[in-house]
């Protein structure tokens, strides 16, 4: 038993969540593509480091489009949930990679600051402003898509903290053109790789925790099965589950021992007050409740198997 709520604008949101994706991603390979040619006539590691988080954007681009389309599709025998997970896992993916790429990063980084190089400042300047330009109408694409899930919130994390990334290095070349401070180069590359790490690292925590299955930090537990438990006719309840199975689903699984062997339709009206409880109380909007009645078994309210 459980609450669905139907949206009949999620197809047509979710044509133009793919549609948004595509240009970005057509507009991520251009600025990439510009930077890596640049960032090696220009000797610039700080360009050439834009560049790889720009090909990271354009791979957790292409997961979250490849994500939003597989979310479409209908359960089946052998996937009874379909594909709810793919843009969960996209988001774990894309934050993933977030926290790899800023560790190669902060090791060139690290190198290159021991050993400064001459850098053509102007193609630095001209092509990160390019990629400011391109990022930026991306990140305005991907804004309110951002607000619906993990997955897009990924993406646009992506490319958000690339745009950064490209005004740092547009800086960078400022500097280096008037100042011919070079060091800053690898100063800076270290600086995009700690805003990496600092943007994907909760990313990469929420969504690891709904993949393992743990219970959503805003639902309390003990407080739900204390409230189930004032039902007059419920004696016990104990093993019980919560998970989130993607960002619209919070799952409530939990065996109830009854005072009294009480008929199948007294049992789904107490079921529907307690899927009414827990939904309007916790958003908890799927509910799986076994009866019992003086069954032996373990009554602990989380059951260690």
């Amino acid at each position: 038993m459980g609450h669905h709520h139907v949206n009949n604008n999620t197809h047509d949101h979710n044509d133009l969540k793919g549609r948004n994706l595509i240009i970005s991603i057509l507009l991520n390979i251009l600025i990439t593509a510009a930077q890596v040619v640049g960032g090696l006539i220009s000797g610039s590691l700080a360009l050439l480091s834009d560049a790889l988080h720009n090909f990271s954007d354009v791979i957790s681009l292409v997961i979250s489009y490849i994500a939003n389309n597989l979310t479409k599709k209908k359960a089946s025998f052998q996937k009874t949930f379909g594909y709810k997970r793919a843009e969960i896992l996209a988001a774990f993916i894309n934050a993933a990679t977030l926290m790899i790429i800023a560790v190669l990063l902060i090791i060139e980084a690290v190198e290159r600051f021991q050993n400064p190089q001459k850098i053509e400042s102007n193609l630095v300047i001209w092509l990160s402003f390019i990629a400011i330009l391109g990022n930026g109408f991306s990140v305005l694409l991907l804004k309110k898509d951002s607000e619906a899930n993990m997955n897009m919130k990924s993406a646009y994390l992506h490319l958000l903290t690339d745009m950064m990334a490209s005004v740092a290095v547009l800086f960078g070349g400022l500097l280096m053109k008037y100042y011919e401070f070079y060091w800053v180069d690898s100063v800076l590359t270290f600086a995009i790789a700690l805003y990496l790490i600092w943007m994907g690292f909760d990313l990469l925590k929420n969504s690891t925790k709904v993949l393992m299955l743990f219970t959503p930090d805003e639902i309390p537990v003990k407080k739900i099965v204390e409230e189930i438990n004032r039902f007059k006719s419920i004696k016990n309840v104990h093993h019980v589950h919560v998970w989130q199975l993607n960002e619209d689903e919070i799952h409530l699984e939990a065996h109830i021992d009854f005072n009294k062997d009480i008929t199948l339709s007294q049992f789904n009206t107490i079921l529907q007050d307690i899927e009414e409880l827990v939904f309007i109380k916790y958003d908890i909007n799927h509910v799986n409740i076994q009866p019992e009645f003086g069954k032996d078994d373990a009554k602990d309210v989380i059951v260690q198997d």
